[in-house]
């Protein structure tokens, strides 16, 4: 038996880009024969809907709004809730999981963590990091930084990609050895519509979000679940961007990309 679980999914109330609110999520996902969903709305370097003038407890109170009560309403309805969130750098989006609310309240220094060290302080407590589309290319967006060594896991297959950067995601993934997740990266319920939805496997059901933290970092994603007509194929790709590689200390190297994805060695690194 397994269980599907949407994990990437964003609500007006924590996100700027949210449009609808976390509970009217919930039927549909539960419908659609899903075991739960992570909230994972955009966190204070990124397209945040809450105030970043606020002091740190209630910024984070308020960025927990979105996440509880799509919870709330996930518990009526029968359907599991948990939290993430998604962290941004410098166009660069990474999904964190495995932290809770009185975590974050404990840690106002994650508003400015590098890479380094959100990767570092989300092991110690026990989560994981993925990168979120990393081949996405947009208006705000200048380069495609990889940190490989500063990740778990890959997000390899989104609903706002487009097929190309999917494909790159995959083979990326495939040479580092990273495993791979998938997400719809929802910000509309309305989204459903389109049938635009993915979603990962586990082979156990969670209990809480820290268990799905354990099932990447253990390499146990069952599966994913990509739209027919979605299917990710390796092609003859090129990143849209330049790629910025970063070491395991965060650090830019020189090395090309098709020389890192053909195995070739990085000269060395440089700040």
């Amino acid at each position: 038996m397994s269980y599907l679980y949407e994990t990437h999914l964003h609500t007006v109330q924590g996100s700027s880009c949210g449009v609808s609110r976390g509970r009217d999520y919930i039927k549909r996902y539960r419908d659609s024969g899903f075991t739960g969903i992570i909230v994972t709305d955009h966190f204070y370097n990124g397209n945040t809907a809450v105030d970043r003038n606020l002091p740190w407890k209630q910024w984070v109170e308020r960025f927990f709004r979105g996440y509880e009560e799509t919870r709330n309403e996930g518990e009526k309805a029968g359907l599991d809730v948990f939290f993430g969130w998604e962290e941004t750098f410098k166009g660069d989006d990474y999904l964190v999981y495995g932290l809770d609310k009185n975590w974050l309240l404990a840690h106002p220094e994650s508003a400015r963590w590098s890479r380094k060290e959100q990767f570092d302080a989300v092991h110690a407590a026990g989560g994981c990091v993925v990168q979120a589309h990393p081949f996405r290319a947009a208006y705000y967006i200048r380069t495609i930084h990889l940190a490989p060594r500063l990740v778990d896991a890959v997000e390899i297959a989104n609903a706002c990609n487009e097929p190309g950067w999917d494909s790159l995601a995959s083979e990326y993934a495939l040479r580092t050895g990273l495993p791979a997740t998938a997400g719809s990266d929802i910000h509309d319920a309305d989204q459903f519509c389109g049938g635009d939805i993915f979603g990962v496997y586990l082979g156990e059901k969670m209990e809480t979000v820290k268990d799905y933290a354990k099932a990447i970092r253990n390499r146990a994603i069952a599966g994913l679940k990509i739209p027919s007509g979605r299917a990710v194929f390796y092609g003859n790709e090129s990143p849209a961007l330049p790629v910025d590689l970063r070491d395991e200390n965060d650090r830019a190297t020189r090395q090309d990309f098709w020389d890192f994805m053909a195995g070739k060695k990085a000269v060395p690194a440089y700040s």
